[in-house]
C-alpha cells in the first residue's frame, strides 16, 4: 500500500492548494490511501464546510490536533464523520472518535490520532499508554496500523515512534508546520517522519503573515490571524507499505505552487 499523510492545512490558501493538487499527485505517485490533517483549515480549528472540501479534496481520513475545538460547529459533523479523528487520548467524553478502522485494497487498516503533552495547553491523557490500549484491544481486528502524533517536542515523537516500531506501519509528526529531514525505516520496520511539514503559504509563519507573527512575538496586541499571500506549498510524506506490514520506503513531498 502506497500511504500518503498531508501535513497541516492552512487557512483558504492551504484548502485551495490541497483541491488543485491532491487529486493529481495521488495519480502521480499511485497513492491507495490519504491522510490529511485539516485542524487549521479555519486557522484555529476546521468548520464542518472545510471538512466536506478536504475529503473532496481526496482525503479518505482526516486527522485534527490541539484546535479540534476552535470551530464548536464541528461537533456534530465530527459525530457523523467516522473517517475524521480527533486526538484518542482527549477525555473519553470527548465528541467523536480517535482512531478508525478502514477498508482498503491492502486490507484493514487501523489509524489513530494522537496528541502529545509536552509544551501542550492541557493535559490529555498519557498518549503512550492510549496507544498501547488501542492496539491491544483491536488486535484482532486490523492487518496493520497507523499512527499520527501531534505534538511540539520532536523528542516526544521520535519517543513515540520507536514505541510503536514493528507495531505500527507508520508514524508521523504533526502540528510543527516545518517538515523535518529525518525521515526513515526504523529497525523493526516503521516508517517515520518527525513532521510532516504544513499545506499553505510558503513566505509565512506556519501560514501566517510574518508581521501578525512577529508583532505576537513582541508582545503587541494583536488581530486574528491572517493565512499569508504568494505561493504555496503542498508538503507531506508517501509511505510505501509491503504486504509484510512493514514500510518499504519513506519520501518527503514538498511540492511549491502557485495560488
Amino acid at each position: 500500500m502506497k500511504l500518503l499523510c498531508i501535513g497541516d492545512v492552512v487557512g483558504k490558501p492551504g484548502l485551495d492548494t490541497l483541491s488543485r493538487r491532491l487529486r493529481p499527485l495521488q495519480r502521480e505517485l499511485g497513492v491507495d490511501f490519504t491522510i490529511v490533517n485539516g485542524e487549521n483549515a479555519a486557522m484555529v480549528g476546521m468548520t464542518p464546510q472545510q471538512g466536506d472540501e478536504i475529503f473532496a479534496a481526496g482525503a479518505d481520513v482526516i486527522t485534527l490536533g490541539n484546535h479540534v475545538w476552535g470551530k464548536r460547529q464541528i461537533v456534530p459533523w465530527l459525530e457523523d464523520h467516522p473517517d475524521a479523528l480527533r486526538p484518542a487520548n482527549l477525555a473519553p467524553q470527548a465528541p467523536g472518535d480517535g482512531w478508525g478502522i478502514y477498508d482498503t485494497r491492502a486490507g484493514r487498516v487501523l489509524v489513530m490520532n494522537l496528541i502529545g503533552r509536552c509544551e501542550m495547553a492541557f493535559g490529555p491523557d498519557n498518549p503512550f499508554l492510549a496507544a498501547d490500549k488501542i492496539l491491544r484491544e483491536q488486535q484482532s481486528e486490523y492487518d496493520f496500523a497507523l499512527c499520527e502524533i501531534h505534538a511540539s517536542a520532536t523528542s516526544e515523537k521520535l519517543a513515540m515512534g520507536y514505541h510503536l516500531d514493528g507495531r505500527c506501519a507508520a508514524v508521523w509528526g504533526t502540528h510543527t508546520h516545518v517538515q523535518t529531514a529525518d525521515e526513515r525505516v526504523l529497525p523493526q520496520g516503521t516508517g517515520y517522519i518527525t513532521d510532516l511539514g504544513m499545506t499553505g503559504p510558503w513566505e509565512s509563519v506556519l501560514g501566517v503573515e510574518p508581521a501578525q507573527s512577529i508583532a505576537l512575538f513582541r508582545g503587541d496586541l494583536t488581530e486574528y490571524f491572517r493565512p499569508a499571500e504568494g505561493p504555496c506549498v503542498l508538503s507531506g510524506t508517501l509511505f510505501d507499505i509491503g504486504r509484510d506490514g512493514k514500510c518499504q520506503s519513506v519520501t518527503r513531498i514538498l511540492e511549491k505552487a502557485a495560488i
